[in-house]
């Protein structure tokens, strides 16, 4: 890829990365909850999802998802219902008693933790979005696989960075949530966005061909 389509397509790149959604909460609460490193560790699960994903775009196969009604109305019901159920649990969640430790809960999976962020992309269709509609306007077309690797390497850094901002920001949150008064709104407010993206989701309309 050239310099002049790099620079163009980096910042872009990196906007939709930072962009604020379901597996960006996903970190915010697990930097909050188990702290940065964890939080980052367990992001390896979103990352495994999106080179799928961008093997199946760069393949053509993401443009039957995005043409096929049926296909895109079943992932997106099975994302949006998953979304809502994580939603609802760390809603419902019980404050742990006070504590002065760095983290607010030491009792997680971290295998748990990269299943739930793999699960939370797969099942956004809007996902494959990026890499069927997003990437195609930096293709060279004389350079058709080089573009897409090139492309699919930056994106994954620049998402593995993005995890690491949010996962330090919810890290920071969770000190000043030791008290079981501030837990309990973290995880109200937390599950509420969850469920909003789930709602949100479930009303997602298949993009126009």
């Amino acid at each position: 890829m050239s310099l002049q389509i790099l620079l163009l397509f980096i910042p872009a790149c990196f906007a939709l990365n930072m962009a604020f959604g379901p597996n960006n909460l996903l970190s915010l609460m697990n930097g909050a909850r188990h702290g940065a490193n964890a939080a980052i560790a367990a992001s390896v699960g979103r990352l495994v999802a999106f080179v799928i994903m961008i093997a199946i775009a760069a393949l053509g196969l993401g443009a039957l998802l995005m043409t096929s009604e049926v296909l895109f109305s079943a992932v997106k019901w099975l994302g949006a219902t998953y979304l809502v159920w994580i939603g609802l649990k760390v809603f419902l969640t019980k404050s742990p008693a006070q504590s002065t430790s760095p983290t607010l809960d030491s009792n997680y999976s971290l295998f748990d933790m990269a299943k739930k962020e793999f699960i939370v992309a797969s099942g956004n269709p809007k996902a494959i979005l990026i890499f069927t509609a997003f990437f195609p306007q930096f293709i060279e077309p004389n350079a058709y696989a080089q573009s897409f690797m090139t492309m699919g390497i930056i994106y994954l850094v620049l998402e593995a960075a993005a995890v690491a901002i949010y996962a330090f920001i919810g890290a920071r949150l969770g000190t000043y949530a030791r008290n079981t008064n501030a837990f309990r709104w973290i995880n109200r407010l937390s599950g509420s966005l969850m469920i909003a993206f789930g709602v949100l989701l479930a009303f997602a309309r298949k993009p126009a061909t």
